[in-house]
C-alpha cells in the first residue's frame, strides 16, 4: 500500500499553478503568451529590440490597440521590457527579458512546427471540406 500523497500548501499551489482550475492565474499568463498577437510578438522580439512602429510593421495585421494591449500584458507578466526615453518625439523600445526569451523559445518551437507541417494541416482541412461537401 502506498502512503497518501501529502496535500500541497496554498503557497506551493500558487507557485506551481493549477492550469485546469478556473481561477488559476496561470490561465491569464497562458492567454497572453498563446494569443495570436502574443505568439507573433514574442517570436518577433527574439530578433532583438524594436520600437512600437517597427513591431507594427513586422507583425502584419495587428492594430495599434491590440499591439499596445498585447505588449502591456506581456510586460505585466515580466516577459517584455519597455524602455521609454525622455526625448521629443517620444522614443519607446521593447525587448524580451531573460524570462521572455525562455518563453519565446518555447513558442518559437510551436511556430516552427506549424510552419514545417502547414502542408499537412492544409491537406487535412481540404479533406474535411471535401467530406462536408459530399454529405
Amino acid at each position: 500500500m502506498t502512503p497518501p500523497t501529502p496535500t500541497r500548501s496554498l503557497a506551493e499551489q500558487m507557485r506551481r499553478g493549477e492550469l485546469f482550475v478556473a481561477d488559476c492565474p496561470s490561465r491569464e499568463v497562458l492567454q497572453h503568451v498563446t494569443s495570436r498577437w502574443g505568439v507573433l510578438l514574442l517570436v518577433a522580439l527574439l530578433s532583438g529590440t524594436h520600437r512600437f512602429s517597427e513591431l507594427r510593421r513586422k507583425v502584419g495585421g495587428v492594430s495599434e490597440k491590440m499591439l499596445a494591449q498585447t505588449l502591456q500584458g506581456l510586460e505585466a507578466d515580466g516577459f517584455v521590457l519597455r524602455v521609454s526615453y525622455p526625448v521629443v518625439p517620444p522614443h519607446v523600445e521593447y525587448q524580451l527579458t531573460p524570462m521572455g526569451v525562455e518563453v519565446a523559445r518555447q513558442v518559437e518551437g510551436l511556430t516552427d512546427w506549424i510552419e514545417g507541417n502547414l502542408w499537412r494541416i492544409m491537406a487535412a482541412r481540404r479533406e474535411r471540406e471535401a467530406v462536408a461537401e459530399a454529405a
